[in-house]
């Protein structure tokens, strides 16, 4: 029985090698709920700017602008509120995932960055910076209606495509922000409500079941390695 279970043990111990090298495991379940805290907060602050006192003022900026030139310059789009509140949007959604992130790789006594978290990140980058050229192009010709839902296809992208080196769940927040992304074709006015529901709800959502599952108990390594 010592020896069988010693066998064991050494199958356990292989197993674990294994999945440190081939997948990244210290994405936190609180980093995907901070990142939808921000996109939601964000939301509502876009909200009040496009159905508040200045989404008039915004609409005839931009209809002056399109008539000027045919089309938007980036540079005029630059100093819109909206895409103001994006970028910060953005910017605190990546700097606390990467805090709670750091701090379960210090918990778990694993690298943040190595070799699986360059491919991560290779896999993650290529969809988004294909998407991000496609949006600005999009911002260029002041198609806005079709900003949002691009948003979340690229991002399902990204996140199905680097799936595979990391927790499976990650694969299917990407199908949920893809199918919302290709509802969202379909009804281009309402853009931002599915964005909010997309990078807000889903993450959310997402990060609950993550940190549920893998972290809300202290010997959570050990929970995502016997999956």
């Amino acid at each position: 029985m010592d020896e069988k279970s010693q066998h064991l043990d050494s199958i356990r111990d292989i197993k674990k090698m294994m999945e440190r090298s081939s997948r990244f495991i210290s994405l936190s379940g609180l980093s995907g709920v901070a990142a939808g805290i921000c996109a939601l907060v964000g939301a509502w602050f876009g909200y009040g700017i496009v159905h508040g006192s200045h989404g008039d003022e915004i609409r005839n900026n931009l209809l002056r602008l399109r008539d000027k030139e045919g089309d938007i310059s980036l540079a005029d789009y630059a100093g819109n509120s909206l895409l103001k509140i994006g970028l910060l949007t953005f910017a605190a959604a990546f700097v606390s995932a990467f805090i709670f992130t750091y701090i379960r790789s210090r918990k778990n006594h694993t690298p943040l960055w190595g070799t699986t978290a360059r491919r991560l990140m290779v896999n993650v980058c290529v969809p988004i910076a294909a998407g991000g050229i496609y949006l600005l192009t999009l911002l260029k010709y002041g198609v806005f209606g079709l900003i949002a839902p691009g948003c979340l296809i690229f991002y399902g992208l990204a996140l199905i495509n680097a799936s595979k080196y990391t927790l499976v769940e990650i694969r299917y927040l990407g199908y949920g922000q893809l199918i919302l992304g290709i509802i969202n074709l379909a009804y281009p006015g309402y853009g931002l409500y599915f964005w909010a529901f997309g990078f807000g709800i889903l993450h959310i959502v997402y990060g609950t079941v993550m940190w549920w599952k893998y972290e809300r108990n202290s010997g959570d390594e050990s929970a995502v390695h016997n999956q």
